[in-house]
């Protein structure tokens, strides 16, 4: 029985790991506008070369589109 107890606990503790690791995977951004605004995407935006919009996802997972134009800078976090 106590071979079991640890072989979970071992389980456990790799499964934990990979989830921080996938975590650790994702880089938020911030978006500096022209106007002073700063906009927090979730991942780095995108630009769509058709609309010369910036397309990015906010923290609640809606996604957003920006003018290419409005933008001042874009920093990793």
């Amino acid at each position: 029985m106590k071979n079991w107890d640890v072989k979970n606990w071992l389980i456990a503790v790799f499964c934990l790991t990979g989830m921080l690791a996938l975590a650790g995977c994702s880089n938020d951004h911030l978006i500096h506008t022209t106007d002073g605004q700063s906009i927090e995407a979730s991942d780095k935006p995108e630009l769509d070369e058709e609309t010369g919009m910036l397309e990015y996802e906010d923290h609640s997972g809606r996604d957003n589109q920006i003018q290419q134009d409005n933008v001042r800078e874009i920093k990793e976090r």
